[in-house]
């Protein structure tokens, strides 16, 4: 498990395909490896791989299946690339973000940058059939760090996350331009709870869920708002 905090920026060193699999070697920042072991794992840009060798106090390699390679951003790394990293919690750490698996749901893709004074503003676009479990003031984890969705749009498939300068100096985030590809881990609880409430309204709605879900949509709503008060459908009293 993860906290979402994101202790420093590694580089790939080298890279070196092997039948089924891609192995990387990157290099971590003074301290980080320090008391680190084979069979650790590390977060790598949001996806949680395992130490398989050591090289020093500051170099480690992993082993990445093709799954991993092309459910991710990890595919599209070449030497020098700067990847997001963070060690396993351990008992009794502060959790300083939200609890990660470290097993990448989606890629998304970096739309837009605003940058107002002291602040980093990302407009994330989102494959529709994730939105749904995307809410303003939730958390969600991009490349690995615990974030809070200031904004979603549902209907427009899209969520922004602002940055402070101290985020900004700890990750690659600053470096990111729109049309970036990026790693995304939604939050679980959400996952579980917009799930249930699906398979609730499914098993007694039935034959009447895709007729409600088109009514919903032309409201600007959508079944899993129906676990809170119901919207006021227009037409109908």
């Amino acid at each position: 498990m993860f906290t979402g905090i994101v202790q420093g920026v590694a580089q790939v060193a080298s890279i070196q395909d092997k039948p089924g699999l891609r192995s990387f070697r990157l290099q971590f920042p003074d301290g980080f490896a320090q008391d680190l072991g084979i069979g650790a794992s590390v977060s790598c840009d949001g996806v949680c791989l395992t130490v398989t060798e050591l090289h020093g106090d500051n170099a480690a390699d992993f082993d990445v299946m093709q799954q991993s390679l092309s459910l991710t951003t990890l595919g599209a790394l070449g030497e020098g690339s700067p990847l997001n990293v963070e060690r396993a919690a351990r008992d009794g750490a502060e959790i300083g973000g939200h609890p990660l698996s470290g097993h990448v749901d989606f890629k998304a893709t970096l739309a837009t940058v605003r940058q107002p004074e002291n602040n980093h503003v990302m407009r994330i676009q989102v494959p529709q059939p994730w939105m749904r479990y995307i809410f303003a003031k939730g958390y969600i984890a991009i490349n690995g760090a615990s974030l809070t969705v200031a904004e979603a749009n549902r209907a427009e498939g899209w969520f922004e996350v602002w940055l402070i300068p101290e985020t900004l100096r700890m990750t690659t985030f600053g470096d990111k331009q729109p049309g970036d590809t990026l790693n995304i881990e939604i939050e679980r609880s959400t996952q579980v709870f917009v799930d249930t409430v699906r398979d609730a309204l499914d098993e007694r709605l039935g034959p009447l869920m895709p007729a409600l879900e088109a009514l919903l949509r032309q409201q600007g709503s959508s079944p899993e708002e129906l676990a809170g008060p119901l919207p006021k459908l227009k037409g109908l009293s």
